[in-house]
């Protein structure tokens, strides 16, 4: 399956990079480029992308706010948010707003690739060391919220949901848990569907921000 790439940055010579880097790869397709917010969010209604590469500071509409337009449409794209640091405030926000996923721009080319397939199969959150720290620091930006609809989860089902929201893989929680993968996907599926979320990105937010999971993240310097 190609991979349909919309490219959203304000930096010509960062899209020519991206551009390039992709080109290179048989399975990623680059259908459209944006300069800012507005003409990612233009760019996407008329190539209907499976991922979009989204710059978090441009001019006019800023990425979050494109993000925010482009994921509330049927059918939407997957955003994943490039960024210059990774615990930048404004990641928080994409999140909120819809991204399925963050890149640091210095990340190696692989990663990118790599990074664009898994947000486009539906994953999220790509680079689970920086993953823990961002979704703690992110939990800490928000009030805890009760979630009722978290009953209607199975006790395995909410021990998966945790696993998830620490920023384990679907192996990793299989590992944990003695099941085989293909459970632990079946049971990632029906959290999600209970929970009326549209990926595991929303089901980490939901987690820290009800108190299921709760930041243990010690006030010495980030691993």
């Amino acid at each position: 399956m190609t991979v349909r790439v919309v490219i959203a940055d304000d930096q010509h010579l960062v899209r020519t990079g991206l551009r390039m880097i992709l080109a290179a790869e048989d399975d990623l397709d680059v259908v459209g480029e944006a300069a800012d917010g507005a003409e990612a969010i233009e760019v996407c209604a008329r190539e209907a992308p499976d991922v979009v590469l989204m710059d978090v500071r441009m001019p006019g509409v800023d990425g979050i706010d494109a993000t925010r337009a482009i994921t509330a449409e049927a059918d939407a794209p997957r955003v994943l948010v490039l960024t210059t640091f990774d615990l930048d405030d404004v990641v928080y926000d994409a999140l909120r707003a819809g991204a399925s996923g963050f890149l640091l721009k210095d990340a190696p080319e692989e990663r990118l690739t790599t990074a664009i397939r898994v947000v486009a199969e539906g994953g999220s959150l790509f680079a689970p060391s920086v993953t823990r720290r961002l979704i703690e620091e992110f939990s800490r930006h928000g009030e805890r919220q009760p979630a009722p609809a978290l009953d209607a989860l199975t006790e395995r089902e909410t021990e998966v949901l945790r696993h998830v929201a620490r920023g384990l893989s679907n192996a990793e929680i299989a590992a944990e848990l003695f099941v085989s993968e293909n459970t632990v996907k079946t049971h990632v599926a029906r959290v999600l569907m209970k929970l009326g979320l549209r990926d595991r990105v929303q089901a980490v937010v939901l987690a820290y921000e009800s108190g299921l999971v709760s930041s243990t993240r010690s006030s010495g310097p980030p691993s």
